[in-house]
């Protein structure tokens, strides 16, 4: 049992929480049930170490069968050691360390996606996590980070997904012009949600979200360049009814690809 927090080991782990100490090691932070359970059921070989506390071991014991079946070894650490580790105030039992997964831009393209969800210059990372939630929960198959977006493997990233970045394809890195190219050749439509656009329900009933479709994210203050809006097929936005100023990415995001999902399924 690791029963030192100050430990090199348990250092290096914490370290992680940081992106140079990420983008040096190819290797993420993972953390709680929920995310180390997803993590070895959908992507068990890029689990390199896993630690949890026993109490937390014997309380999850599905977690417990599913180390054994993945042959993932399971090294028991105290909740000092824990904490010492993770980046969250409270940890849940259970840290791990794996390596990291993006998806080619290429490899995106080539599987002939139906929906897609693409994030330009989103920087907040609750905002992104969730975004990727919602895309997995509406069924799209793929998420592209482009532009000077947040980290995928930042730690609030993989938390806000709660498990989602291992269910479906992400990629990082993009360039948004070789994205939009690359959707087009595919004979995808690409629609921005941007405040400046056509009305949602419009667009559903003008039958604009019935064919494979990328939908366009831009980032929470700015939203997107005009530049950026003159390169898409249209603008949408989603109308607010009652009386808020606005609505979050996220959910604005969540409502978009939603409606995409519906109109594929009627």
């Amino acid at each position: 049992m690791l029963e030192n927090p100050r430990s090199p080991r348990v250092r290096a782990v914490a370290k992680l929480a940081k992106k140079p100490a990420r983008a040096e090691s190819g290797m993420f932070l993972l953390e709680g049930p929920q995310a180390v359970a997803e993590a070895l059921t959908f992507r068990p070989q890029l689990l390199v170490e896993l630690y949890a506390t026993p109490s937390a071991l014997e309380r999850y014991t599905d977690i417990a069968q599913a180390a054994v079946d993945a042959g993932v070894d399971v090294e028991f650490v105290t909740e000092q050691v824990l904490e010492a580790m993770a980046d969250t105030v409270t940890p849940q039992g259970f840290v791990a360390v794996c390596h990291q997964f993006p998806t080619a831009i290429k490899d995106v393209f080539a599987a002939k996606p139906k929906l897609v969800a693409i994030l330009e210059e989103v920087r907040d990372p609750g905002n992104a996590g969730t975004i990727v939630r919602a895309a997995d929960s509406a069924g799209a198959d793929a998420v592209i980070f482009s532009g000077r977006a947040v980290d995928l493997y930042n730690p609030k990233v993989v938390r806000s997904s709660t498990g989602s970045i291992f269910h479906l394809p992400v990629a990082v890195g993009a360039d948004l012009d070789d994205v939009l190219v690359r959707a087009r050749e595919a004979g995808l439509t690409v629609l921005a949600a941007d405040v400046k656009g056509d009305d949602l329900l419009t667009a559903r009933n003008e039958g604009v979200l019935d064919g494979p479709t990328a939908w366009l994210f831009g980032n929470e203050a700015h939203g997107l360049t005009d530049e950026s809006l003159e390169k898409v097929d249209r603008v949408i936005t989603v109308p607010i009814y009652g009386n808020a100023e606005s609505m979050n990415l996220a959910t604005a995001a969540s409502v978009c690809l939603y409606e995409s999902a519906f109109a594929h399924r009627s």
